[in-house]
């Protein structure tokens, strides 16, 4: 990984975690060693981990996972966290309010949910080596059912539009073209929290729960607009999250926007063949699901409920000083059989992960250039 320097850190981000299986400790063995050597280190936790409440939806389920299998993520040197996903909310408020204080108990910054929406706003802030890094999350992806009010639990939110154009073509039942977009006033409330962040910390993160699940090499209409506008209010990087598959890398205005870091630990039998599908709705999801996105998991894996693809995923990484943040890329992975991903330490090693980053970024339409560096990692610049 190579030393940084004392007045430089070492920023790592995870693409989303999910807990939810016995043995939490093992999916984190591979990575651990490597994680605990970022100053920061930061990851999404996907599914609420409680032991109380009870379920609020059935059609996507995300059970609760156990409280204790969040402790792997001390030993592994996490001090950040966002929980503003999808399924924050469906364990109602214990899930939401346990999540966040078990975090809490392990020493890790939270952001992206609370008690009241001005809570869910509350960036996380840390300090090392005298350089404060903040981060603020947001969910693009609903569900209304779980954002955050002045009086209720819930995700902090930015709402974002869908608008169907009828076909001009004069037969009907063509496809409608579909626009979407973010809310002005949503998004200037985004805006605004980013700048209230940005006199309190050195380095500034967005992340954003945005997207499509599971598609291969797809960013919506809304999203590189949404990421522009965090980077427009201040932000230093964005990273984003919620797809459960790669996304390419952008660079914009010399920042860097990862438009989604896939899977890091992912373990669940939630909507696997083998699962606790004990509902109409959940069986009726795993059938959309081949419809929608083409793909069945990998029956060797039944933990394991996202497409084969998403396996080639990536850490974030980011050096920094108090003036900003001064090299960014990405450290390839990939998720083995038992779940866990494992670091790709050699060129040779990374090499299907770093050509598969370029061709997507390439797809959609983002100009970078990827240079290996010797430490272990893929330098990520704009093309100039």
């Amino acid at each position: 990984m190579g030393k940084e320097a004392e007045d430089q850190a070492l920023i790592l981000a995870t693409g989303d975690i999910i807990i939810d299986e016995p043995d939490p400790y093992s999916f984190f063995e591979p990575s651990r060693e490597f994680l605990a050597k970022g100053d920061f280190v930061i990851g999404q936790i996907e599914v609420p981990h409680t032991d109380r409440g009870e379920a609020n939806s059935t059609d996507i389920p995300a059970p609760p996972a156990p409280p204790e299998n969040l402790n792997p993520l001390k030993d592994c040197g996490f001090n950040m966290c966002t929980t503003c996903g999808n399924h924050a909310h469906d364990n109602g408020v214990p899930g939401i309010v346990d999540t966040i204080d078990l975090l809490k108990k392990l020493g890790i910054a939270v952001t992206g949910t609370g008690r009241t929406l001005a809570e869910a706003k509350t960036p996380a802030i840390v300090e090392k080596k005298g350089i404060r890094v903040g981060l603020i999350g947001f969910n693009a992806v609903g569900p209304k059912e779980g954002w955050a009010t002045s009086h209720k639990a819930g995700v902090s939110y930015v709402q974002i539009l869908t608008h169907h154009e009828p076909s001009p073509r004069a037969t009907p039942g063509l496809p409608s073209k579909v626009y979407t977009f973010p809310e002005p006033d949503s998004l200037e409330e985004m805006q605004d929290a980013i700048r209230a962040l940005r006199s309190q910390c050195d380095i500034l993160l967005v992340a954003l729960h945005k997207g499509m699940v599971h598609t291969h090499a797809e960013i919506q209409m809304y999203e590189k607009p949404l990421a522009h506008a965090a980077i427009d209010a201040g932000a230093d990087a964005v990273i984003g999250h919620h797809a459960h598959i790669l996304r390419g890398i952008e660079v914009y205005r010399g920042k860097p926007i990862y438009h989604n870091l896939g899977n890091f630990v992912c373990v669940t039998h939630a909507l696997t063949p083998s699962g606790d599908n004990n509902s109409p709705e959940r069986l009726r999801w795993i059938e959309q699901r081949k419809k929608l996105f083409g793909f069945t998991p990998d029956p060797d894996m039944p933990f394991y409920a996202f497409n084969p693809e998403s396996r080639k995923t990536m850490l974030a990484r980011m050096t920094a000083t108090k003036e900003g943040i001064t090299e960014f890329g990405f450290v390839p992975c990939y998720i083995n059989k038992q779940g866990a991903p494992e670091i790709l330490k050699t060129y040779e090693e990374a090499k299907e992960v770093i050509d598969y980053v370029e061709q997507i970024s390439k797809e959609q339409k983002l100009s970078i250039q990827l240079k290996w560096r010797a430490e272990g990692w893929v330098q990520v610049t704009g093309e100039e």
